[in-house]
């Protein structure tokens, strides 16, 4: 098929780290023998003017291009500029702020519900977030279906423990709702290892100087494995995620994992993989922890519970969708 990509995240130069589940997707997609013509943004600069150069490559490419099926990744922005910029069968991935968009930001629930309706289907990454959507846009029930973003198994290899520890992960932006301050004071309690955060962000005054805590900036998606290997335990016990991509990367490693309860890592994670904790809880936190870090590292069942998620499948179910949409229009 050809097969247009509309996404407002991307990586790039400035941001190799920004949309890396949509690149993976892409290759995926392209090893399947698709051919596929991409419109994105892969910059975080340019505050809210950026849509609109967003919006003319959406509609240059879909003129030049003449896909086959358009393929769009978040309802709102990128779902909306896809239905309005051609008449091909159009498919859109919620991925969750999207979603949490809907009814907190004005004309977001309106957007959304032109997107969903000019859509041929709609997929959510996760049960989780097909259900809140279908709660708050009523026209996405009877379309939507959950396929998540996937791991690339072979990129995210299973390599040996390192020595010492118990060493402790946490990938991800220092926001609240990444919840890095209640880890940390979680792993204040645990009173041995060493707690390392790679990412940036607006709470990182408040996590320098901690025993054991060591803050690592932002690192290209490439060089994420790696980072993972050093460690035994990989912990995101967000308040919230839609999905959990760090957590399936971390298990694909071989990492046990410790997440939260909200969202979507209960879909994936089984109880030999790790901890799922109420993230509000410091209690069950540092629990979390402990019985993480007891857990075998490597560990297989974290790496077998990822392989069910392997990106060329991911790919497969998406590639299904995209057919249906397409020949519908045939």
């Amino acid at each position: 098929m050809r097969i247009l990509l509309v996404s407002q995240m991307y990586p790039g130069p400035d941001a190799p780290d920004l949309g890396v589940f949509v690149a993976q997707l892409e290759r995926a997609l392209r090893e399947r023998g698709h051919e596929l013509e991409l419109a994105v943004l892969d910059s975080r600069g340019g505050g809210k003017r950026r849509y609109a150069t967003l919006a003319a490559r959406t509609l240059q490419a879909a003129r030049r291009f003449r896909p086959e099926v358009v393929y769009a990744h978040f309802l709102v922005p990128s779902g909306l500029l896809a239905a309005v910029a051609g008449r091909a069968p159009l498919v859109v991935t919620a991925h969750g702020r999207d979603v949490r968009n809907v009814g907190s930001i004005r004309g977001v629930a309106t957007a959304t519900r032109a997107t969903v309706r000019r859509a041929s289907a709609v997929i959510a990454v996760s049960e989780y977030l097909r259900r809140e959507l279908e709660a708050k846009v009523p026209e996405a029930r009877g379309k939507t279906q959950v396929i998540d973003s996937g791991v690339d198994v072979e990129r995210f290899a299973v390599e040996p423990a390192p020595e010492g520890g118990p060493h402790f992960l946490c990938v991800g932006a220092l926001s609240g709702r990444k919840n890095v301050l209640r880890l940390a004071d979680a792993f204040e309690r645990l009173g041995e290892g060493t707690l390392t955060f790679v990412g940036d962000g607006p709470l990182r005054r408040r996590l320098e100087a901690r025993a054991g805590v060591e803050l690592v900036p932002g690192l290209p998606h490439d060089e994420i494995p790696a980072r993972i290997a050093r460690a035994h335990v990989v912990a995101q016990p967000s308040l919230i995620e839609p999905f959990g991509q760090a957590v399936l990367e971390a298990m694909a490693c071989g990492r046990s994992v410790v997440a939260t309860r909200v969202g979507g890592p209960p879909e994936f994670v089984p109880a030999d993989a790790g901890a799922l904790v109420d993230p509000l809880d410091l209690d069950a936190v540092a629990h979390g922890l402990r019985t993480a870090a007891a857990l075998p590292c490597p560990n297989p069942a974290a790496r077998e519970a990822a392989e069910r998620h392997d990106v060329r499948e991911q790919a497969r179910r998406v590639e299904e969708v995209l057919e249906r949409a397409a020949a519908e229009r045939a």
